[in-house]
């Protein structure tokens, strides 16, 4: 992967203010940074968000203040925040529809694909999510088409299974991107 392949491409990574899982934060977050892709993360405040294991970041914006328009894709981040910061943000689901209308990269790891579900993102979608009983039938509540697989791509959307997988979702959000 070289800058020149993501010259000017912009990723919104969104994270729980709290509880949001380190390695799938940062992880994913310096494949990107390293591919010369700019990167802008959002959460309920900017204050700064704690992860599950103790890292910490300064949103540079609040999900309410997004404009999907600024992006090509979207990455939610998972961890047990996901649940209460994500799940049911009116503003994010806002933002995921107009991510999918608008033909951007939209992509969740571990319990976010949720978010996604939620959303008729995954709808007769090719998806996975970390395995729980809540969050596969979330899933499959929603119309989604759930794998146990570490990642799983359709189309232009990316779901990664749990942290152990963050490398690789984030590679195949960077391969995703590469098409639009």
């Amino acid at each position: 992967m070289t800058e020149i392949e993501y010259e000017g491409k912009k990723i919104l990574l969104v994270i729980s203010q709290e509880q949001f899982r380190d390695e799938e934060c940062f992880v994913p977050k310096q494949l990107f940074e390293a591919a010369g892709v700019k990167v802008a993360v959002a959460a309920e405040s900017t204050e700064i968000a704690k992860g599950m294991l103790g890292g910490t970041i300064k949103p540079d914006l609040t999900i309410s203040e997004v404009r999907i328009d600024d992006y090509d894709a979207m990455v939610i981040s998972g961890g047990s925040g996901s649940i209460k910061y994500l799940w049911d943000n009116k503003d994010l689901h806002k933002l995921v529809k107009e991510a999918d209308a608008r033909k951007k990269v939209v992509s969740a790891i571990c319990i976010s694909p949720v978010v996604l579900a939620r959303t008729g993102a995954l709808k007769d979608k090719e998806s996975t999510v970390f395995k729980g009983p809540d969050t596969v039938r979330e899933l499959k509540e929603h119309g989604a088409v759930y794998l146990d697989r570490e990642v799983v791509v359709s189309g232009r959307v990316v779901t990664g299974r749990d942290p152990a997988s963050a490398d690789a979702f984030g590679k195949a959000v960077l391969e995703a991107l590469k098409k639009i």
